[in-house]
């Protein structure tokens, strides 16, 4: 037979080709004529063929039947051979195939080769594609090359190591003699994949962890040396020394100083040195303060150093680097709920991303947005958020708005609707231009309660200043007097309006007869509702009904005009002063903000679509990660329940005290210290999964239950996607704050917590029913449990 072609030959032959089809062409016909050479034992070509037959599997095309003349080249004297023969068997071969039992001989042979490159294929052949049967035969060897005095050998041996663990984590322990010396190696390419071996064994065993905990110190001096060095033109990358293994280091102190007082306090010094030393001007440096700022924002850290890594990525939010925005706004995300004050400081900033042109960095910017929102700035932060959801991509539209209406729900005072028709009596010349302005609002949009109800109220005392058109401030609009009945109808009949709203259209209507001349209109409407189901409804609609009959001589006085209203000392706003760009009161409310602020005929009509009668939702306090389904959720959380106990009536809101408008919440804590009083509990356990309740009380209000969840997991894999929810009988409130993560880590190294508050007013035995959604090892999981051993003292 002919020479085959060389591989540089054929190369050049396929990029020729002008189309798929003659690129296929060529290929089929290459591998025939290597077939014919394979089918022949041609020992003289095999190594050719073989590189050839790898670059057409790099292209996509099959080369599977050159599986065994791998074997061959590995079996070779030849390096040439070899090197073909491993690096074949890395790209066509994996565990799943026969074919690699073959292997174990050659690469143990080679292992202990008397030339240290054959013995670096070795390595690197097992490094990458050894089986779990395969690394138990040859960990022995791997193990006395991590032990040689060769740098070459070595750096092979600890990546080789890694892959030994993760097949077989009980090998770990084999390899623990021979890391004792390794971090006192000068070489950094032996330093670097020792730190990755360390990483490793910390990662899969706690005690391991526990072991290597004595050498932060070590691992301290090596990381100040790096950044203390001078110009090494063998590991300088512009300008720093060695990034890659100051990365590798500071993810292994992250790991070792996570819940540990002593090793954070032994790291505080440098990681504080890496911060404020490292140059920004090129993307080196910032992975390593990207990295630094995890470490820090890991481990129980000193707060000045926390506020310092979280400057850095509000430095990171200026960058030109669209990526590197990215990254700061997701990590700005994480921290937000453990260092609310610190991301506060950069919020102008964060709001400036909102008109990026980047899709992604939109995204992030507004969830963080919402995060940021409290009781202080809440009127700021919905400025700029109601412009953003004017101007941005259809996409965000329905994301931007559930969170604006979950924030308002939140941070809206119950005492907001009353305070504002305070304000409106007390500016008697404002009254024609106010009920103008207030009826214009009406018809345009009758979904924003709170504002219905002060509208309600304004047109019932002051209907005869719209009807006459007396208005100095705008031009007076036209209107009559059926047309302002016909609004105030309209909201009697809907589906958008909540009782307390009826309840003000309907005194609204009441108080017109005396201004209006439509009285028998009025009379038959107030009729209409003498037998309504809502009793708050028909007993307004009996009394005013006797009004017209009874004592219609005492209407006209009875329905006059409110006298100016004085402002009660309780119930007044609190004065907003100014405090380094945050407002805050100036005297701390004494009230508590009110647990629950969803109206109660909203609970009822979701547990009427549910099916059930006695479960009330989860009310959540923050922006969930994905609003759109969240519904979704809910629905799968609430479906099924059957708690037993009859259903309580909803929960009546005052009329005085309508829960939306915009205001300020008091920034008082919502509760005391853990209560050494109530023990804690396990409240699931089940497949490494495990959930403890410890318990708080609520200050002041002693009938707040504040349970903290903890979440555990003992396996070898982390439960990612963690979702924790929780359902009570009706005579409870529940509500669920965001969890500290989603991620539940393996082997006990770290917790996910979340805060649940309950309101028990009946003092009733706690019942609560639970459902776990999470992936484990790639599937996904999801558990129901009814927890009912609450201790006495978390509800009595």
């Amino acid at each position: 037979m002919p020479a085959p072609i060389r591989l540089r030959e054929l190369i050049r032959t396929i990029r020729t080709a002008r189309t798929q089809a003659e690129e296929r062409e060529m290929i089929q016909k290459e591998c025939a004529a290597i077939r014919s050479s394979f089918r022949e034992e041609d020992n003289t070509y095999r190594c050719r063929n073989v590189a050839k037959l790898l670059y057409m599997h790099m292209l996509g095309y099959p080369a599977h039947f050159g599986q065994l003349e791998c074997l061959k080249l590995i079996a070779s004297q030849k390096f040439t051979d070899k090197r073909i023969g491993y690096l074949g068997a890395m790209l066509l071969l994996d565990e799943r195939q026969d074919v690699h039992l073959l292997m174990t001989n050659c690469i143990k042979n080679d292992l202990n080769h008397s030339t240290q490159y054959v013995q670096g294929l070795a390595l690197c052949t097992l490094g990458c594609m050894g089986s779990s049967e395969m690394c138990r035969d040859l960990a022995g060897e791997v193990e006395k090359l991590l032990k040689t005095s060769n740098s070459y050998l070595r750096k092979k041996a600890a990546l080789c190591a890694v892959h030994v663990i993760r097949k077989v984590p009980e090998l770990m322990e084999m390899f623990l003699p021979a890391t004792k010396n390794l971090l006192s190696e000068k070489n950094h390419g032996v330093l670097h994949t020792s730190v990755v071996l360390l990483t490793e064994m910390c990662e899969r065993s706690p005690d391991m962890l526990l072991h290597f905990r004595k050498l932060v110190p070590q691992l301290v001096r090596i990381l100040k040396n790096l950044i203390m060095s001078g110009y090494s033109p063998e590991h300088d990358v512009s300008g720093i020394s060695d990034p890659f293994l100051q990365v590798r280091i500071l993810r292994l102190l992250r790991i070792l100083g996570r819940s540990d007082d002593d090793s954070s306090e032994a790291m505080n010094d440098i990681l504080a040195q890496v911060a404020t030393n490292t140059e920004t001007s090129k993307n080196v440096g910032n992975a390593i303060l990207y990295e630094t700022v995890l470490t820090i924002m890991d481990i129980k850290s000193e707060s000045g150093l926390r506020v310092l890594a979280i400057n850095i990525l509000g430095r990171f939010l200026l960058n030109n680097d669209k990526n590197i925005r990215y990254v700061a706004l997701t990590s700005l995300l994480k921290t937000v709920q453990t260092d609310h004050n610190a991301v506060q400081r950069h919020r102008s900033t964060i709001v400036d991303c909102l008109k990026d042109l980047d899709v992604s960095i939109k995204r992030r910017a507004m969830e963080l947005s919402f995060a940021l929102v409290n009781g202080n700035n809440i009127r700021g932060m919905m400025k700029e958020l109601l412009y953003f959801l004017d101007s941005c991509d259809p996409e965000f539209k329905a994301d931007c708005a559930s969170g604006v209406f979950l924030a308002a729900e939140n941070y809206v005072r119950d005492d907001s609707v009353p305070n504002l028709i305070q304000l409106i009596t007390n500016s008697v010349e404002m009254h024609a231009y106010t009920v103008q302005r207030l009826y214009k609002a009406l018809l345009d949009d009758i979904s924003q309660q709170p504002l219905v109800q002060v509208s309600s109220w304004c047109i019932g005392e002051y209907g005869d200043l719209l009807v006459s058109g007396q208005c100095e401030e705008e031009e007076p609009i036209q209107v009559t007097e059926d047309e302002v009945l016909d609004v105030l109808e309209g909201l009697l009949v809907s589906n958008l309006s909540t009782p307390v709203t009826r309840g003000y259209s309907l005194t609204a209507i009441m108080k017109l007869s005396t201004r209006f001349s439509s009285v028998n209109r009025i009379k038959k409407v107030v009729s209409i509702y003498g037998s309504s189901i809502d009793v708050e409804l028909q007993q307004r609609a009996v009394e005013y009904n006797a009004l017209f009959k009874k004592y219609d001589h005492m209407r006209p006085a009875l329905l006059e005009r409110m006298p100016i209203m004085e402002k009660s000392a309780s119930n007044g706003p609190t004065e907003i002063v100014q405090t380094n760009g945050e407002t805050e009161p100036s005297v701390p409310d004494t009230k508590h903000p009110p647990l629950v602020t969803q109206p109660a005929n909203q609970a009822n009509d979701l547990l009427d679509l549910l099916g059930g009668n006695d479960v009330v939702p989860v009310i959540q306090t923050t922006l969930p990660t994905k609003p759109a389904s969240a519904g979704g959720e809910l629905l799968d959380l609430l479906g099924d329940l059957s708690l037993s106990g009859g259903p309580a009536p909803a929960p009546s809101v005052p009329l005085s005290q309508p829960p939306f408008l915009l205001d300020g919440l008091s920034s008082q804590p919502l509760f005391n210290d853990i209560s050494a009083a109530i023990p804690p509990m396990t409240a699931y356990s089940k497949n490494g999964l495990k959930i403890e309740f410890t318990f708080e009380r609520a200050n002041p209000n002693p009938n707040i239950a504040v349970i903290t969840i903890h979440a555990t997991n003992t396996t070898e894999a982390d439960m990612t996607e963690f979702v924790f929810q929780a359902a009570v009988p009706k005579t409870f409130q529940l509500q669920l704050l965001s969890p500290s993560s989603n991620i539940v880590p393996a082997l006990n190294q770290g917790s996910v917590t979340q805060v649940i508050r309950v309101l028990n007013p009946q003092k009733q035995q706690l019942r609560m029913r639970v459902k776990l959604t999470y992936t484990h090892k790639g599937s996904p999981v999801q558990d129901l449990a009814e927890v009912n051993n609450f201790p006495p003292q978390s509800w009595q």
